[in-house]
């Protein structure tokens, strides 16, 4: 893949999970960025028997929030087919991608971006009556996708097979180098942006609002824009060649 611009060496903060942030890094550091690592979420998996008795039935849909829903199933089940599932939905290309790996490529994926409105948009998704509908996610979550459907006819289930935690981390180091090094921040999730405020103290408040913020949704831009961030791109997909666009479309 050509870099879309030269960063020049910026410094671009990735606050996505440890197992997950490499491909990013990578891109940034093709684009002539310096990809710093920060987690602000850790994966913590949840197997019980309960969610693995709800992975094996059969289901008209079988939703894939994000990629560690799909990672954290597949560890849990010793057929990924889903032969008994009629639609396998994914939120994105990265879940796809998980999804496909393992043998069950979705036949649900929204085309541009990579957000439950988005998949909600699609014609397949219209008449939900009498259909049966497991969610697999994270403890938690946003409710839309569950309530539209439920709305539209169907019964929905939740499978939750991971919990988001927040690392124990000394920020101290990375506020101390900050001003010469960290150039943007991206966040890809509201409770991304929202463990690093926290992670970053009051301390670090007033150099994190200064700083140039990328995100994957708009919904997160709002959120950051009443945090005080005070220059918020939005980038125009979920996906980690569409954030360094945005990136390099700040400078």
């Amino acid at each position: 893949m050509t870099a879309p611009c030269d960063l020049g060496g910026r410094g671009v903060l990735v606050t996505r999970p440890a197992a997950q942030a490499e491909p990013l890094c990578q891109l940034l550091t093709a684009a002539g960025g310096h990809a710093i690592r920060f987690p602000t979420i850790a994966i913590a998996p949840i197997a019980t028997p309960e969610t693995a008795a709800l992975l094996a039935e059969a289901w008209n849909v079988l939703y894939f929030v994000s990629p560690n829903a799909a990672e954290q199933a597949l560890a849990q089940v010793s057929d990924g087919s889903w032969a008994q599932v009629k639609w396998v939905a994914a939120v994105g290309r990265g879940t796809a991608r998980v999804l496909t790996a393992a043998g069950r490529a979705p036949n649900l994926v929204p085309n541009d971006r990579y957000e439950s409105e988005a998949l909600l948009a699609m014609p397949e998704l219209a008449d939900m009556r009498g259909q049966r509908v497991l969610i697999v996610r994270g403890v938690g979550g946003r409710a839309l996708f569950a309530d539209t459907l439920t709305a539209r006819g169907a019964t929905v289930q939740f499978a939750e097979v991971y919990r988001r935690v927040q690392p124990e981390v000394d920020a101290a180091p990375l506020l101390a180098r900050w001003a010469n090094e960290v150039a943007v921040v991206m966040a890809t999730s509201d409770e991304v942006l929202l463990n690093l405020v926290t992670m970053l103290g009051v301390a670090g408040k007033a150099q994190l609002l200064q700083t140039p913020l990328v995100v994957i949704a708009e919904r997160t831009a709002g959120l950051a824009r009443r945090l005080g961030f005070t220059t918020v791109k939005v980038a125009a997909r979920a996906e980690d060649a569409a954030i360094v666009q945005a990136v390099c479309e700040l400078f």
